[in-house]
């Protein structure tokens, strides 16, 4: 019997069942259930804190106390866990919860697929540091820093015997982990899959390194401006994604991390579906570039339709860095792509900062909440826009460095 094999392309588009979201988990700054990431959502204020990292002050979304105290209880139950990176325990964290509210046990042998834009970056760099002051290093560097052991440590931690696979395209690395899963389901060689992104990214040199292209936010209110006025001490949100009128860059980074389990077909505990799925990656001009009408985006939310009407979408949770050009090239790719109906655009980076290589789960997670409770999430400082009686389907995007775009469909 001759046995048809498909390409990635043709698994990805061919989606001839729906793939279910049957839990998602989170955490970040506005906390780590549903319930309280909700609430936060219903809030006009933004989580973004002024605190010094290395020599600076700076803006960021940092986890709240209570958070950064139960990730510690973690590090410390498990000795082979004291050394691991706070992106790997953030990711292990996140990764109980969802496998909890799916019902999944570790005979399921599911697949883990959890990425990272920075990886252990703190480890790395305090390693590194400690080289260059000794030209030795401790024995636990190498195995402790590789990218790879987001994925091994949270399925050892959760006794799944199913692959394991970490990766890093940036910041649309969380998206591509939800491609990589749904091939993987698409293809029979797994029947459900973990699959996300973890980012602990607020340390001297990754700050260091977004001041270095100029698209870190000032923590000055007197230093904003949008092409109209001055932005007052009162109306200041230190990242202003989304603002299209902003002619200064706003980008603030944030900790966190997110997952979801995705499984085939339809079943009880199914939250939300995903119907369309888009991928597509920009001619590169520059290391950071994407064109003014964001080509990528263009095409990753077409294939995303896959040839359903454009109206049909409601909401669009926007990849919106906080940055003048990209989030204005993005606004003009979904322009092209909804010429007839522009659906109602949101972000959360405005509130939760970026969390990079998490982010586009986090956007995710934003989309499932307004599918639940059937209401969109505005944000404060951008005009008011029309609002869809109801939230059947919600497009989210995300875009890494180089123009490296994915777009998710989600339906009810």
């Amino acid at each position: 019997m001759k046995v048809r094999t498909f390409t990635f392309a043709e698994l990805i588009r061919q989606l001839k069942e729906p793939i279910s979201i049957t839990a998602i988990s989170s955490i970040s700054s506005i906390g780590s259930s549903l319930k309280q990431t909700w609430e936060a959502y219903q809030k006009n204020s933004h989580y973004l804190e002024n605190i010094k990292i290395g020599n600076d002050e700076v803006y960021a979304a940092t986890l709240p106390e209570s958070l950064v105290s139960e990730i510690e209880i973690l590090r410390n139950s498990d000795s082979k866990y004291k050394y691991l990176d706070l992106s790997v325990l953030y990711a292990m964290y996140t990764s109980r919860f969802a496998i909890e509210t799916s019902g999944w046990t570790t005979g399921d042998n599911f697949g883990v697929n959890i990425g990272s834009s920075r990886g252990a970056t703190s480890l790395f760099e305090r390693y590194h540091k400690e080289f260059l002051k000794s030209n030795n290093t401790s024995t636990l560097t190498s195995p402790t820093t590789t990218l790879g052991n987001i994925s091994t440590w949270v399925a050892h931690d959760l006794g799944t015997k199913g692959p394991n696979i970490s990766h890093s395209i940036t910041c649309s690395t969380a998206l591509h982990a939800m491609l990589n899963g749904i091939a993987w389901i698409q293809s029979g060689m797994a029947d459900k899959f973990l699959v996300g992104g973890s980012e602990a990214p607020l340390t001297a040199f990754t700050i260091a390194q977004m001041k270095a292209l100029k698209i870190y936010t000032s923590t000055s209110p007197s230093s904003f401006s949008t092409t109209n006025k001055t932005v007052s001490v009162e109306n200041f949100f230190p990242c202003r994604a989304l603002d299209l009128e902003k002619t200064k860059n706003t980008m603030v980074l944030g900790e966190g991390a997110s997952v979801a389990c995705l499984e085939k077909g339809s079943s009880s505990n199914t939250i939300a579906k995903i119907i369309g799925l888009g991928y597509a990656t920009e001619a590169l001009e520059h290391n950071v570039s994407i064109s003014k009408d964001a080509q990528c985006f263009q095409d990753s939310m077409t294939m995303a339709l896959g040839g359903q009407s454009a109206d049909n979408v409601d909401v669009v949770v926007m990849h919106s860095p906080g940055t003048v050009k990209g989030d204005k090239a993005e606004y003009n790719a979904v322009k092209k792509v909804f010429c007839n109906k522009t659906p109602f655009l949101t972000t959360n980076k405005w509130k939760v900062g970026h969390t990079f290589g998490a982010s586009g789960m986090l956007s995710i997670e934003m989309a499932i909440l307004m599918l639940l409770h059937q209401k969109t999430i505005p944000v404060p400082f951008v005009p008011i826009q029309d609002k869809p009686s109801t939230i059947s389907r919600v497009m989210v995007n995300a875009v890494g460095f180089g123009g490296n775009a994915v777009s998710i469909l989600l339906s009810k």
